[in-house]
């Protein structure tokens, strides 16, 4: 299968938690003899950040306006699936292009899918629009349970499907290294993710002095008063995300307020560390007892004396570590991603070609 991706970076993990979803999709997807052209937007931000200059699994290009994609247009016309990317710049017009120039199924791969929706809701048509969903042959979505069908039945598209985030488990091994922290969190800052971050990391490390703590991740407004016992780490390249969940005792898990309203839209966050058997404290969201068992696997908290108490027990956090990474190595590996992307790119195909046969029989 030829694949066509324009995603919002591939090269930098800076600020955004795109690139290490697409690394470990891309990095499965051709390790099935598939062959895949990576196309971003060239910008001072990444381009000044960049952690990945030659992927071996992926062709990866850079473009700094949309009419330069006729650069590659050949390829995304002969492609077997072209891929446009949530947050992408221009991204309707580049839908727009994509639509007419390939021949193959086109998609739209939502990793922000409850902001997306809500941007939608707003009028705010920054890189979707009402009117090119139904032109997308498949709309894979960040975002499960009853989104799904109100992406088709509210938007128009002939065909949703959750494609979650995931793990390359050889990138997230469990490694032994002497604990460092009680409670991390690793995640740029959002606005929308900043009271979740207080009532369960910051309050917490106010009420246990004698504990250590660790955020690490960009663009964090200077005005925040940290606890002298909560280190700060600006920028931490995936390259050391592995050592950094290791040396948590747990980490935690916080998510944004529409992704909250609309369940099943699990971080990235959420399978690297479990892959790591590091335990995580997760705040909490109709569907994430689907993904990992509350008690055994995951530990949900709703305020800051839950995870105050979590953090002050004996309880066995190795144990619920052990058994999150056997969830992950079960069903949410990048290896399952590329198969479900797989088979829905196939099932998107067939469902075109009929269209096309009653099309032309008319």
């Amino acid at each position: 299968m030829k694949l066509v991706v324009l995603g919002l970076s591939l090269s930098s993990s800076w600020g955004n938690g795109h690139a290490t979803t697409y690394r470990a999709l891309l990095k499965a997807f051709a390790a099935g003899g598939h062959d895949i052209l990576f196309l971003e937007r060239d910008v001072p931000w990444y381009r000044n950040n960049r952690d990945i200059a030659d992927p071996e699994y992926c062709e990866l290009q850079f473009y700094e306006a949309v009419e330069q994609l006729d650069r590659w247009r050949d390829e995304i016309r002969d492609s077997d699936a072209a891929i446009v990317g949530s947050y992408v710049p221009d991204g309707v017009e580049i839908a727009r292009y994509m639509q007419r120039t390939a021949r193959g199924v086109t998609v739209f791969y939502d990793i922000d899918t409850p902001v997306t929706l809500a941007k939608l809701e707003r009028g705010d048509f920054e890189y979707l629009s009402p009117e090119i969903i139904p032109d997308y042959d498949l709309y894979l979505s960040f975002t499960g349970g009853p989104t799904l069908p109100r992406i088709e039945r509210q938007y128009g598209s002939p065909m949703a499907r959750a494609l979650y985030c995931s793990v390359d488990p050889d990138c997230y091994p469990p490694l032994d290294v002497p604990k460092k922290w009680d409670l991390t969190y690793l995640g740029t800052y959002s606005d929308d993710r900043q009271p979740a971050l207080e009532k369960l990391l910051i309050e917490p490390a106010r009420r246990l002095p004698h504990l250590k703590f660790c955020v690490a991740g960009p663009q964090y407004p200077e005005h925040i008063d940290w606890p002298p016992n909560v280190e700060r780490i600006d920028h931490l390249p995936p390259a050391k995300h592995a050592e950094f969940y290791a040396a948590s005792r747990y980490t935690l898990n916080v998510t944004r307020a529409d992704m909250i309203a609309a369940g099943w839209s699990p971080s990235v966050r959420l399978f690297e560390a479990a892959a790591c058997a590091t335990p995580v404290i997760s705040d909490t969201w109709s569907g994430i007892d689907e993904l990992f068992e509350p008690g055994r696997e995951i530990v949900l908290a709703e305020g800051s004396v839950d995870v105050s108490d979590r953090l002050a027990s004996m309880d066995d956090a190795a144990g619920i570590g052990r058994a999150a990474r056997s969830r992950i190595l079960a069903a949410h590996t990048s290896a399952h991603r590329a198969a479900e992307l797989e088979q829905y790119i196939g099932e998107a195909a067939r469902q075109l070609e009929r269209s096309e046969l009653i099309a032309a029989a008319e």
